[in-house]
């Protein structure tokens, strides 16, 4: 396994990256709301909901072109 050349472009550009940071957020979010207690008007189903959908996403994201990190604009 080798990281790709441009690693530091790709962690600062790709969606992918993003969106699994935002779901990293949500499901950290999740784990804390008990511990918050009812601070937060929201269910914990719905920040699992948005968690796989960031994921769910950040999937998608990994094979769509990026002309920023993938080369195309060279």
């Amino acid at each position: 396994m080798r990281i790709v050349s441009n690693w530091r472009a790709v962690l600062k550009h790709a969606w992918s990256v993003r969106l699994l940071f935002v779901a990293a957020l949500l499901s950290g979010l999740e784990v804390a709301l008990p511990l918050l207690n009812g601070l937060l008007p929201i269910p914990p189903l719905i920040f699992a909901a948005l968690s796989g959908l960031c994921v769910c996403g950040a999937f998608i994201a990994r094979f769509v072109v990026q002309k920023k990190i993938s080369g195309e604009n060279q």
